[in-house]
C-alpha cells in the first residue's frame, strides 16, 4: 500500500498535512507550508522514502485531485577537478533578467533551466546569472540567445534576453 500524503489548502493560502493521517509539519522554526512550497513539501515526504506516495489535494472550494509522485533516483555528484572550480569562480560577472506577472512568493523557474528563484510579494521575479556558465550554454550578454521565466504556480511565462 502506497503512502498517503493528505494535503488541505486554508483559507489563508497554508496547508495542513497529514501522511498516513499523522500529522507533517515543517521544520520548528519554519514558516507553514504554502503553495509555494509544495514543491518542498513533497520533497519533504519522499526524502527518506523509496518508494511512491500518493498525494490527495483538497482545494477550499471542496474540489480535490490525486496524483501518484514516485521520488527522484538521488544521485551523487561527481567532484568538480580543483582547477575548473578556481577558473569558475575567478571570473564569475552576472547578468540580470528580470519579469513581472508571476504569484507573490512562487517559484519562478529560469530556462534554459541553469536556476530557480522565487517571486517577491509584489510578484516581480529577478535571477542573476554566471556569465560564464551562459557562454557554456550558447548564451552572451551580447544579446545571443534568451533566457525563459515560467511561473510554477501562475504559468506565467516571461522571454528576455540577459542584460
Amino acid at each position: 500500500m502506497l503512502p498517503h500524503v493528505l494535503v488541505r489548502v486554508n483559507d489563508d493560502g497554508t496547508l495542513t498535512v497529514r501522511v498516513d493521517g499523522e500529522p507533517f509539519e515543517p521544520d520548528e522554526f519554519a514558516p507553514p507550508w504554502r503553495r509555494s512550497t509544495f514543491g518542498a513539501l513533497i520533497d519533504a515526504v519522499t526524502q527518506d522514502r523509496r518508494v511512491p506516495v500518493r498525494v490527495e489535494v483538497r482545494e477550499v472550494d471542496g474540489t480535490a485531485f490525486t496524483d501518484i509522485i514516485t521520488p527522484a533516483k538521488r544521485r551523487r555528484p561527481q567532484p568538480e577537478p580543483e582547477e575548473k572550480r578556481h577558473e569558475a569562480t575567478a571570473g564569475a560577472s552576472l547578468v540580470e533578467v528580470t519579469g513581472e506577472g508571476f504569484v507573490p512568493g512562487e517559484d519562478v523557474a529560469v530556462a534554459v533551466i541553469v536556476a530557480h528563484t522565487g517571486a517577491t510579494p509584489t510578484g516581480d521575479a529577478r535571477a542573476l546569472l554566471d556569465t560564464a556558465h551562459l557562454a557554456e550554454v550558447g548564451l552572451t550578454s551580447t544579446g545571443a540567445g534568451e533566457v525563459i521565466l515560467l511561473g510554477r504556480v501562475s504559468g506565467t511565462q516571461v522571454i528576455a534576453r540577459p542584460r
